[in-house]
């Protein structure tokens, strides 16, 4: 992309979509939606899972053809549908939730390789490819080291490498889909600025976010899709997110503080002045039976090596854990497990599931030592155990033996979760339990959240979420450089508070 450069066509509607409808079968994904997105703007889809959002991206890419009677305008010029190429060539490009990044390139590699790879298998010059990844790297302000491989880099470092190789060829229309599912705030604003520059070069983006705080931000105009269905178009001046959050779900969900007071109980775990160096210095804190500990802070603040280091992932330096008052060996990993500490990694489809594996499979896998008999495992008992998670959060699954990939991403999180629950943890931690998850099943999981409190479980509930941990935690621990920075108590501080704190 050329950022000196404005498209054509810039006066008007980019792309138009007419009577656009896809069934799969008997299930109707998307139903006589009319959509525009004008050149330059900020265009932003909103929707639960199963909503439409993903079906209407794919067929604007040319991935699906709507069903007889759309009808697609690029530029006022129209096509019954449109093939990936000719997508790409009338300039649309999509950053898909997958990322379908390349684990085994390097950084550069996967940056450069649609702009560099052209007709005829015609291989670029490293020096060209390299001048190529660094200039999409400025365009967002990010740095990235561009000679690792993809697959040693944390989840939010992947997501910029898809966004900076999307940003890399020459797009007049640049779908992202969740594209800031697992970026801190900070990388959040540096995104947003650059679809600014975008914006003003007469570049159209739509912004698919469950995030609606970041869809008021940026958006001018905001779409609302359910069950296959356009609700409307909206000026974002005149929709805050709760009005929004109505709109995607047909129920007005309200955010109350549950915060309760846990002091006069033995804790569960207690970490004394742990320190692992290089990642987190000096932290204490207490968890008791039945709390949720709130864990908040911004990327390289420590919050996940903590997590790491508590599910004995990595050997603390100094410091001890007790459990139960007793002092607890946590590492290696399986001395952790042993004692009753399981985690929820922010991951989930790296870290917490196989997604080729089945539902059942993937529940089974913490407890296949308890289910087996004389070295076997009786596929009833399995099954047995499979299905009474599927019913206990009520995770929505055709059968416990469809494929974990098959299910939406807050189905997949339930997944993990039973896992995990399934081995009677003392101690849960909960590391972006809802990233990439829709409103509604976020609602789900934070009442999963609560109840397993309310049955006296302690949980370690980590997020970048201001308002996550604040209307769902009894306490919350601010985290900042690898030390506790603060510690608030929901409704005896205000959530202003806590925000200003942790985006200061």
């Amino acid at each position: 992309m050329t950022l000196g450069r404005t498209p054509t066509g810039s006066s008007g509607p980019f792309l138009e979509l007419r009577h656009i409808g896809k069934r799969f079968g008997g299930t109707v994904a998307l139903s006589d939606i009319d959509w525009t997105v004008n050149a330059g703007e900020v265009h932003c889809l909103v929707g639960e899972n199963g909503s439409g959002k993903s079906t209407l991206i794919k067929i604007i890419a040319g991935v699906h053809a709507s069903d007889p009677g759309g009808e697609i305008a690029i530029d006022g010029v129209s096509h019954r549908h449109l093939t990936p190429h000719q997508a790409k060539l009338l300039g649309i490009q999509v950053i898909y939730q997958d990322l379908s990044l390349f684990p085994n390139l390097t950084v550069l590699e996967n940056i450069a390789i649609d702009n560099e790879l052209g007709g005829a298998m015609r291989l670029a010059p490293r020096r060209a490819m390299r001048a190529a990844a660094e200039a999409a790297l400025a365009r967002i302000e990010a740095t990235l080291p561009l000679d690792a491989r993809v697959a040693t880099l944390p989840v939010a470092q992947r997501q910029l490498v898809a966004i900076c190789r999307g940003l890399s060829v020459n797009a007049r229309l640049l779908v992202m889909d969740e594209p800031t599912a697992s970026l801190t705030h900070h990388e959040v604003d540096l995104l947003l600025r650059h679809v600014e520059r975008l914006k003003a070069l007469g570049v159209a983006v739509v912004f698919v976010s469950h995030r609606l705080g970041e869809v008021m931000q940026i958006a001018e105009r905001v779409t609302v899709l359910r069950d296959g269905h356009k609700v409307g178009t909206f000026p974002a001046g005149e929709v805050d997110d709760h009005r929004l959050a109505e709109l995607m779900t047909g129920n007005r969900i309200e955010h109350k503080i549950v915060a309760q007071q846990f002091e006069d109980r033995k804790p569960v775990i207690e970490a004394r002045g742990i320190s692992r160096a290089g990642e987190f210095e000096d932290v204490s804190f207490t968890l008791h039976r039945g709390e949720v500990l709130g864990l908040i802070g911004l990327l390289g603040a420590g919050r996940t090596e903590l997590a790491l280091a508590l599910f004995g992932m990595s050997r603390l330096d100094r410091g001890e854990v007790l459990l139960e008052g007793r002092p607890a060996r946590l590492w290696p990993n399986r001395a952790a497990i042993a004692a009753g500490i399981a985690y929820v990694s922010e991951d989930r489809l790296s870290l917490g599931v196989n997604l080729k594996q089945s539902v059942a499979d993937n529940i089974s896998v913490t407890v296949i030592d308890k289910l087996a008999n004389m070295g076997f495992v009786a596929p009833e008992r399995r099954r047995a155990l499979a299905a009474d998670w599927v019913d206990r959060l009520n995770i929505r699954t055709p059968s416990a033996a469809a494929a974990v990939q098959t299910l939406s991403g807050g189905n997949q999180q339930r997944v993990v979760l039973a896992k995990w629950l399934a081995a009677k943890p003392k101690v849960l931690i909960l590391d972006g339990p809802t990233v990439g998850v829709d409103i509604r099943n976020k609602q789900g999981i934070y009442e999963i959240i609560r109840g397993l409190a309310r049955d006296g479980m302690a949980i370690l509930l980590i997020s970048d979420e201001v308002d996550e941990v604040y209307f769902n935690a009894d306490r919350v621990l601010h985290m900042r450089g690898g030390r506790i920075a603060g510690e608030y108590v929901p409704g005896a501080a205000a959530e202003t508070a806590l925000r200003e704190a942790v985006y200061a």
